[in-house]
């Protein structure tokens, strides 16, 4: 049973749980730490179903981000558009690989992700570098196997192809 037609809807509505994720107050201790949700949604579904969730889908996903948080304009687009690449490029050996390397390439591909942000906001004289990158990428890193696990079930669970 889909929730609707072939699981597009299904697939959009956990992207928009990803966005409303990224943007939920977090406790400044925990901030830090906070994982790239919409990275990690989209990473999956890239893996998952390239014929569904490529490029455009990535770059819309970031520009959706950029509204929310009230960043220049194209900066997470460009971000998400570039780990979509990386991921869409090797997607046939990242799936075969274990849940924890999917991990840690993942996790590098936070990092670019990141450090893409940085580059981009840097441009526009606006960033700083501080060790929030690195943590966000390892939170990221260690919560990919989560997410994985309970994408899976979902696409399964509603038969999304």
């Amino acid at each position: 049973m889909n929730i609707t037609g072939h699981g597009t809807g299904s697939i959009y509505l956990t992207i928009l749980a990803a966005l409303i994720l990224s943007i939920l107050p977090m406790p400044s201790l925990l901030d830090y730490h906070r994982p790239d949700w919409l990275a990690l949604v989209v990473m999956y579904w890239v893996i998952a179903l390239p014929h569904r969730v490529n490029l455009g889908t990535a770059w819309v996903a970031g520009l959706l981000l950029d509204i929310l948080l009230g960043s220049t304009l194209g900066i997470h687009a460009l971000s998400m558009a570039i780990m979509a690449y990386v991921a869409a490029l090797q997607f046939q050996k990242i799936r075969n690989f274990s849940v924890w390397q999917q991990a840690l390439v993942m996790g590098c591909i936070s990092l670019l992700g990141q450090l893409t942000v940085f580059w981009a906001e840097h441009l526009f004289g606006v960033a700083t570098l501080n060790y929030r990158l690195f943590w966000a990428s390892l939170s990221t890193l260690l919560l990919w196997p989560l997410t994985f696990v309970t994408l899976r079930k979902l696409r399964r669970r509603f038969r999304i192809r």
